[in-house]
C-alpha cells in the first residue's frame, strides 16, 4: 500500500475543525485504499448488506466502538447517510468519522440534511506530481499520458478496455444512481467531448449542436459533470465591473489520461505537454486546496492561465509552461495594466528550486509546481 501522507494530513486538518471529513472525488482515485491505510479505524464498505445492518441503529453502533475513527465507504448507498452521519457528529462529537463518495454530499436526494458546520470536504485528485516518487514513476511524460488514476498509472500499459469499463461504472454508479438521467450515450458523448476540448473555452451551443441534446439539457449535465467531479469549470476573473475579458468559462477535465484517450493520444509530445501540464498545476491548486481559481483573457486574446484573488485589492498570476524558457511577458504585462497588485509565477517542471527575475517592470517568480503548497496553504 502506497503511503500518501499529503492526504492524510489534509484528512488530519478537517477533523480539526469538524467531525466528519467527506472524502470526495472521481471514481478509482484511491479514496477506499487511501481510508483503509488510516490507523486505528473501523472501515464498513456501506455496499454490502451487512454494513447497513450494522448501522441500522446507528447510535448503538457508535456507542460500541473502540476506536477513534469510523470509516463509512461509498456512504450514499445506505437507505437515510445524513441520519447516520447526523447521529454520529452530535451524539459522539468526540468521534471522528470518514465519509467517501464520487461526488459533493449533497448529489443525492438521500441527504436530507446539509450537516452544515459538522463536516470538512477533502477532494482527492489523481496523483500528484510531487507523489510520483512513491508510486515509483519517474517519468513526468508518463503521468501526463496514463494520467493519475492509480490502476492506470501504475499499468505497464493500461489495457485498452480499462477507459470503457471506468466511463460505464461512472455512469452507472455515479450518475444513474444519483441522478436518475437517462440518455447515456449522449451524456458519455457529450462527456468526450468537454474532455477532448479541455483547457479551453467552451462554447455550450456548439456543445449541443455536437452532441445531439438541447442547450439546457448540455448546462444540466455539465453542472452533473461538476458535480460529480469529472470536470472543473473555470470563472472568468473581473474586478469592479470591467469588462475586458470574455464571459465564456473555462473547462478543465478531471485527467491527463482521459484527456488523451478522449483526443486520441497514445503518446504525449512536446508540443502537447504544455496543455497536458496546466492540468497538473490545477490539481495541485486543488489539492492545497485554494478556494477561488480562475483564469484571465482578454478580447485581444492576452491571458493568464490561473489568478487567483488575495484579499480585496491583490490578485496573484500563475503561469504555466513546460519550458520556462518558453515565457513572455505579453499575457502578464497586460492583466497587471489592469491590476497591479499581486504576485507573478510561472510553473514549470524545468525549474529545479525557486528564483525570481525582473522581466521589464514585472518581477516573476519561477517555481517548481510543488513550491504553490508554500505559497499558497492556508493555515490549520
Amino acid at each position: 500500500m502506497i503511503a500518501r501522507p499529503l492526504w492524510t494530513r489534509r484528512l488530519a486538518a478537517a477533523w480539526k475543525q469538524a467531525p466528519i471529513a467527506w472524502l470526495t472525488g472521481v471514481r478509482r482515485t484511491g479514496k477506499t485504499v487511501l481510508a483503509q491505510s488510516l490507523p486505528g479505524t473501523v472501515f464498513l464498505n456501506c455496499d454490502l448488506p451487512s454494513s447497513a445492518e450494522r448501522l441500522r441503529d446507528p447510535e448503538s453502533f457508535f456507542a460500541a466502538l473502540r476506536t477513534p475513527v469510523v470509516v463509512l465507504d461509498e456512504i450514499h448507498q445506505l437507505p437515510d447517510p445524513s441520519r447516520v452521519l447526523k447521529i454520529a457528529a452530535d451524539a459522539f462529537p468526540r468521534l471522528k468519522v470518514l465519509a467517501t463518495g464520487s461526488s459533493t454530499l449533497a448529489a443525492t436526494r438521500k441527504f436530507r440534511d446539509s450537516l452544515t458546520g459538522r463536516k470538512r470536504s477533502v477532494e482527492l485528485v489523481p496523483v500528484l506530481a510531487e507523489e510520483l516518487p512513491a508510486f515509483g514513476v519517474s517519468d513526468l511524460l508518463t503521468r501526463l499520458a496514463r494520467g493519475g488514476l492509480p490502476p492506470a498509472l501504475l499499468a505497464e500499459r493500461p489495457p485498452a478496455e480499462f477507459y470503457a469499463e471506468w466511463f460505464d461504472s461512472y455512469f452507472a454508479r455515479d450518475v444513474q444512481e444519483l441522478f436518475h438521467l437517462g440518455k447515456r450515450e449522449a451524456f458519455l458523448r457529450l462527456l468526450e467531448l468537454v474532455l477532448r476540448q479541455s483547457g479551453g473555452l467552451i462554447e455550450t451551443t456548439a456543445l449541443a449542436k455536437h452532441s445531439g441534446v438541447s442547450r439546457p439539457t448540455v448546462l444540466a449535465w455539465l453542472d452533473v459533470f461538476q458535480i460529480t467531479h469529472v470536470i472543473h469549470r473555470l470563472r472568468p476573473y473581473a474586478a469592479g465591473g470591467r469588462r475586458e475579458i470574455l464571459a465564456q468559462p473555462k473547462l478543465y477535465g478531471f485527467d491527463t489520461g482521459f484527456v488523451c484517450h478522449a483526443r486520441g493520444w497514445d503518446l504525449v509530445r512536446p508540443e502537447d505537454a504544455g496543455l497536458l501540464w496546466e492540468h497538473l498545476v490545477l490539481d495541485t491548486l486543488l489539492s492545497i486546496p485554494v478556494a477561488q481559481i480562475g483564469f484571465w483573457r482578454d478580447k485581444q486574446q492576452r491571458e493568464v492561465d490561473f489568478v487567483i484573488p488575495r484579499g480585496r485589492a491583490a490578485v496573484d498570476a500563475i503561469e504555466c509552461k513546460w519550458s520556462a524558457a518558453a515565457f513572455e511577458t505579453r499575457g502578464l504585462a497586460a492583466f497587471r495594466s489592469y491590476y497591479p497588485r499581486g504576485r507573478n509565477f510561472v510553473v514549470s517542471p524545468q525549474v529545479p528550486a525557486a528564483y525570481t527575475r525582473r522581466m521589464g517592470t514585472l518581477e516573476v517568480t519561477f517555481l517548481p509546481v510543488d513550491n504553490l503548497r508554500t505559497e499558497f496553504a492556508q493555515p490549520d
